[in-house]
């Protein structure tokens, strides 16, 4: 069974099309009746997975062709959910290396190539979206090359497939000049050809190591990985180890479900070289061995790379608190936070000094951010953190912290107003060069204090033409003070409701964060000063009336439209001495400390210490 079985992952970096081209490979294996609709990125299937058009969690699936089953994972793009792909990588015997045509490799397309390699995969490259007007094939495909020169790959792999693809009209063709544009056909064949049958043994004892862990409401914990050794019967004993070879506990496989389609189907055998998952344990995660009783040693597993961003969530104090959400103590924060820990490898959660506090280390904002919209949605009350760098230090005691590799694609005449931007934040320009199309692509080494709150201001230096990505380079000796956001905030000195008369004095002092009849209390951020330092102003000041008229009637308030800042946006533009209140209807802006006087008095002693 194994030699006719396929299991292969797609990678890329973020918005180069994978979950698309997941969708066509369904479509013409006939997963799908011809009659039936089917959603587009049907593999995205989490509410903000669909909002954001990225893909946050791997997800498999499994088609059949031609008497093969090929088992296909659809894999995140995004660097912060990097812990996703190494796992996934431990799964599959090849690898579907996706790159935009007009594009071309970029730091993600880096990342998890470099992973493949180093496991050993031999990927077929697939040059996506040929149909763009701007796509440049032959360029990209020598791109691709010095790309896998630079990660050391051997002869084997530098040997790789090519096939040229637009995942969207769902075809694939080896030759753009000579093919047919018809169908996906010649990226199946290629699949079956050039990706080998699972390593396994099917005679040895039931050996499986954990990739992804889910919770189901019905069943509990659903662990899925590859099978290596054996078969598994439905009911069996099995157990699993830790990665030091500690037995976790011992249970029953109460339920074993195998791929088939998009959907999960229940199976009384599983088989070596298939992907499964597995119901009954209570206390198995991932990077853990299921196997049988007999077996002492586990699978060796990857290590994950260790967290360099944290914030610190802690309980709502704010005196608007618990009006919105049903989630709001610590103890069930603290339970929510658990459970995101022990599915999602890449996150660290620890007890703060404060027992209504917790740090959440992990890769980046935009993994943080995921977390805490799902955690709002879900009813909870957070007061947030400004994120913060993870430093190391060396065997000298010297300080490290982490650096990031930027690569940015702006217009030729916005080059000058980024280069000068990222100096400020001590990055090093390593690369400048035309990427086609009037662009000139920058390459940056920067720290990831430097910016983090950078990409607002970068669209805005750019008027939004200009793409930036970026991650994880390594550590580097720290490289002194960045200068912090240069204007100060407009504080609201009351409670109450903002009237349009206040706030329209209100005004002329800076942009507002607020509309009218908004809630508002003392110590909360209601827009942004025009100048350095705070101001505080009261939005709630209704106007006197008087018993004398004015000749024509009163002035009529006109105000404009408010500025509204995202949840990535806050958690990036708070200062150090400010908080993202956030619930499930609101994201507010506050004071760490509310009370104006306590607020001065930590200022000063802050300045003279």
């Amino acid at each position: 069974m194994s030699q006719n079985m396929r299991n292969i992952a797609i990678i890329a970096h973020v918005d180069h099309g994978k979950t698309t081209l997941v969708d066509a490979l369904l479509k013409q294996s006939g997963v799908f009746r011809d009659n039936q609709v089917v959603e587009t990125c049907v593999m995205d299937s989490g509410d903000i997975e669909r909002e954001r058009g990225i893909t946050i969690l791997a997800k498999c699936t499994s088609v059949e062709h031609d008497g093969y089953r090929i088992n296909i994972v659809d894999t995140p793009g995004h660097a912060d959910f990097g812990g996703e792909v190494e796992r996934i990588l431990s799964m599959v015997d090849g690898a579907i290396l996706l790159v935009d045509s007009a594009e071309g490799p970029l730091p993600q397309t880096k990342f998890v190539l470099g992973k493949a390699l180093k496991r050993g995969l031999c990927p077929i490259v697939v040059i996506n979206k040929i149909d763009r007007s701007d796509a440049r094939p032959n360029e990209v495909l020598n791109e691709i090359f010095d790309l896998f020169v630079m990660l050391d790959a051997n002869e084997k792999q530098l040997d790789f497939p090519v096939l040229f693809a637009s995942g969207r009209q769902g075809w694939a063709v080896k030759d753009m000049d000579k093919d047919e544009r018809k169908d996906i056909l010649p990226l199946f064949e290629e699949i079956i050809s050039h990706v080998p049958a699972p390593k396994c043994d099917p005679n040895g004892p039931f050996k499986m190591l954990v990739s992804t862990l889910e919770m189901d409401p019905f069943v509990g914990r659903i662990l899925t990985g590859r099978i290596t050794s054996g078969a598994l019967k439905l009911n069996s004993s099995i157990k699993a180890l830790n990665m030091a070879g500690n037995n976790v506990e011992q249970a029953r496989a109460s339920k074993i479900m195998a791929f088939r389609g998009l959907k999960r189907t229940g199976i009384e055998v599983a088989e070596a070289g298939d992907i499964v998952t597995i119901a009954g344990f209570s206390k198995a995660t991932v990077a853990d061995t299921l196997c049988e009783l007999s077996v002492d040693e586990p699978i060796p597993s990857t290590p994950i790379d260790p967290p360099t961003l944290a914030m610190t969530f802690a309980v709502n104090d704010s005196p608007l608190a618990g009006t919105e959400g049903t989630k709001i103590t610590s103890r069930l924060i603290a339970d929510r936070l658990n459970k995101e820990a022990e599915g999602n490898v890449a996150l660290s959660i620890s007890q703060t000094d404060r027992m209504d506090a917790f740090q959440v280390a992990g890769r980046g904002e935009l993994q943080l951010g995921i977390l805490i919209e799902t955690m709002r949605r879900e009813g909870f009350e957070l007061s947030i953190s400004r994120p913060r760098v993870l430093f190391k230090y060396d065997e000298n005691g010297a300080k490290l912290e982490p650096i990031e590799e930027v690569v940015v694609d702006v217009d030729e005449e916005y080059s000058g107003a980024v280069v000068e931007k990222m100096s400020m934040r001590k990055a090093e320009l390593t690369e400048m060069r035309p990427s086609g199309g009037g662009k000139t692509r920058l390459m940056f080494l920067a720290p990831s204090r430097g910016l983090i709150g950078y990409h607002s201001e970068f669209l805005t230096d750019t008027c939004g033409t200009g793409v930036m990505n970026r991650i994880f380079y390594g550590y580097a000796p720290y490289k002194g003070a960045i200068e912090g956001r240069r204007n100060g905030v407009l504080i609201s000195t009351d409670n109450g409701k903002a009237v349009p008369y206040a706030l329209w004095k209100i005004e002329e002092r800076g942009i507002l964060f607020i509309p009218p009849g908004v809630p508002v209390y003392a110590g909360m951020v209601i827009g942004e000063y025009a100048k350095g330092g705070d101001l505080e102003v009261n939005p709630v000041k209704e106007k006197h009336l008087t018993n004398i008229r004015a000749a024509g009637k009163d002035d009529n308030v006109l105000l404009s439209p408010p500025r509204k800042i995202s949840l990535e946006e806050a958690i990036s533009y708070i200062a150090d001495d400010e908080l993202v209140e956030v619930t499930p209807k609101s994201i507010r802006i506050r004071k760490e400390i509310l009370d104006s006087n306590l607020r001065k008095r930590a200022e000063r002693k802050r300045d003279e210490s």
